[in-house]
């Protein structure tokens, strides 16, 4: 038997020490801390108003409905959302993804002109931010207020994002770039077929970042969005548990629980549509994200 075979044999056959097993206890803790009320959010969702009245704490409702979802979906709204929020993906994402990598590519060049004025600028934005008023106006005099491009625009760019992906573009070989102009291949066509293909990591971890970002976005859309049509998804979901809270604290004391019980189960079915798709788009990232963060976060 080969020495890598007896070193794997001796591996597997080690004892675990008592400090192995508190440190297995402390994880299984927190991972129930928060396993338990993500799996009770779901389960209230699908309870009866009146299990829910009896037991709070729902682990296994006796008597599944979907009552909740057939209320939250019944007047289109939370659809209306979901649109909106696709738009704000679909348009916002590869911008956004434009802009940070072909101003982090040209930053990481040692011969880019003004390099280090426009990398300050960009790191001053960081520091000192002009605050939501002067965005306003912008928008305002740019006439996007009132339309999802003031939205789209506001979130359009991340210094931070810019700069993970500007110190991951420097551990790259600058020997490729060379020989790539060499063979006369221009600035954006060694950025697509040269530097990107071998970025891949932190690609997905910044297209992560800004998915989530633009998914959870709600603060932008409030101050720029009117109509409620126009609300995307997280903005939806504000309006409903502000709605039903109202609701139940205006209601009769002879209905008060069953308000109270009803709005329970809509925001946490509200709270669970909200948060699967976005848990379902994680997973296809994951294994790129520790390598993208790692890498893009020191400079070499």
């Amino acid at each position: 038997m080969s020495k890598k075979a007896n070193k794997k044999s001796k591996i597997g056959t080690e004892r675990m020490t008592l400090l192995d097993y508190v440190i297995f206890a402390i994880l299984l803790v927190l991972a129930l801390m928060i396993l338990i009320p993500f799996w009770n959010v779901i389960m209230i969702s699908f309870a009866t108003q009146k299990e829910y009245a009896d037991n709070p704490l729902l682990m296994f409702p006796k008597e599944f409905t979907l009552d909740s979802y057939k209320a939250l979906f019944a007047d289109g709204t939370i659809l209306s959302g979901y649109k909106n929020t696709l738009i704000l993906l679909v348009i916002g994402l590869p911008l956004s993804m434009f802009l940070t990598t072909s101003m982090a590519y040209g930053l990481s060049r040692s011969n880019f002109p003004f390099k280090k004025f426009i990398f300050f600028l960009v790191l001053f934005t960081m520091i000192f931010n002009g605050g939501i008023v002067p965005l306003y106006l912008i928008m305002k005099s740019l006439h996007l207020t009132g339309s999802l491009w003031s939205v789209i625009l506001a979130g359009s760019f991340s210094a931070f994002n810019m700069i993970l992906m500007m110190n991951y573009f420097y551990t790259l070989p600058e020997s490729l770039m060379e020989s790539a102009r060499l063979d006369g291949a221009g600035e954006w066509r060694i950025l697509f077929n040269v530097v990107l293909p071998l970025a891949t990591p932190i690609i997905a971890t910044i297209t992560l970042f800004y998915g989530v970002a633009y998914w959870n976005s709600w603060y932008d859309a409030m101050i720029f969005l009117r109509k409620a049509d126009q609300l995307p998804l997280q903005n939806v979901l504000r309006t409903i548990i502000s709605t039903s809270q109202t609701n139940a604290s205006n209601a009769s004391s002879v209905d008060a629980t069953q308000v109270s019980n009803f709005s329970m189960g809509m925001k946490m079915a509200a709270v669970f549509v909200t948060m699967v798709p976005i848990m379902c788009f994680f997973p296809m990232l994951q294994k790129h994200f520790a390598k993208g963060v790692l890498t893009g976060a020191i400079k070499t």
